[in-house]
């Protein structure tokens, strides 16, 4: 049985194959019976459009159904303990797909069921958005290994996801994030020792030289918006427009997860402009995520 709950439960080879194979389903519309009679409970602790609609459209692509749950309408929100949770849907459901807060939450789900765990969120990582970055630039180019990418922004799940990658598909990664909002230091450690190429600064004009690929996303995530006047004077200069994209390699592509707060980390002028690739980006979780449930189902 296999779980997804970061981009590290793959091997090196596993990752190349999905983006390839991810490819594929997208060139070719691609529906199989492979999860027919299957059905994965969608477990949100947090609002979603993207994550929710591209699951429940994938899975359906592959045959199988889904329940949507949330903690206002399941025990989840009167305390049930995990591993209870996880016991009981185990005899109901062939899967969970799960977009929470702790990463520990979709460890413990995982431990305790006996059914496959997918990572749609947590505060940790977002494997499967990033995966789905990783085919939009894949399409681009397939010489991943030359490539500079850059990430401007908060040291936040997403910049944990795109070191976890740079491990495997060997871009350069540079990481701009100022003090006091940098990624965790086991992660970036963990990376460097298995000879990821990582540079890590607090100054977006050095991050985004030369870049191939320029990434951001929201200064307050879902959860933090108590802290938005705060993070707005901490992330002053990390706006991603076009002054700062002259230093990035001409042909620069810019991504964003989404939802994306026109004016604060990305200017309205490149959210629109020729560089932007942030819809083909979001189109291609619906493609990466078959890829990965076919990879864990057949």
């Amino acid at each position: 049985m296999k779980h997804f709950l970061s981009i590290l439960d793959l091997k090196a080879t596993e990752a190349m194959d999905l983006v390839r194979r991810a490819k594929e389903m997208k060139d070719t519309d691609y529906r199989s019976t492979l999860l027919a009679g299957k059905t994965l409970a969608m477990i949100f602790e947090k609002a979603s459009t993207r994550t929710r609609v591209s699951f429940d459209v994938g899975i359906r692509h592959l045959g199988g159904s889904t329940i949507f749950m949330t903690p206002a309408d399941s025990q989840l929100g009167r305390s049930e303990p995990l591993a209870d949770t996880a016991r009981v849907l185990s005899r109901y459901v062939q899967g969970m797909v799960v977009r929470t807060f702790a990463q520990k939450n979709v460890e413990e789900l995982a431990r305790w069921g006996s059914i496959p765990v997918v990572n749609a969120l947590t505060d940790l990582y977002h494997p499967c958005q990033v995966m789905s970055d990783m085919l939009t630039i894949y399409e681009r180019t397939t010489n991943l290994k030359d490539l500079v990418v850059s990430w401007i922004g908060d040291g936040n799940n997403m910049a944990h996801s795109w070191i976890n990658a740079s491990i495997y598909f060997g871009f350069q990664l540079n990481l701009a994030c100022p003090e006091g909002y940098m990624p965790r230091t086991e992660i970036l450690e963990r990376a460097l020792k298995m000879g990821a190429k990582v540079y890590i600064t607090d100054d977006p004009k050095a991050a985004i030289a030369g870049s191939h690929f320029v990434n951001t996303d929201v200064w307050a995530s879902m959860g933090q918006e108590a802290e938005q006047k705060r993070r707005e004077k901490a992330f002053a200069g990390y706006q991603v427009n076009e002054e700062l994209l002259t230093l990035a390699d001409p042909s620069a592509k810019v991504l964003h997860c989404l939802p994306a707060h026109r004016g604060e980390e990305v200017s309205e002028e490149v959210f629109e402009g020729p560089r932007s690739i942030v819809f083909d980006q979001a189109e291609n979780r619906l493609h990466m995520q078959k890829a990965i449930l076919e990879w864990i189902y057949s």
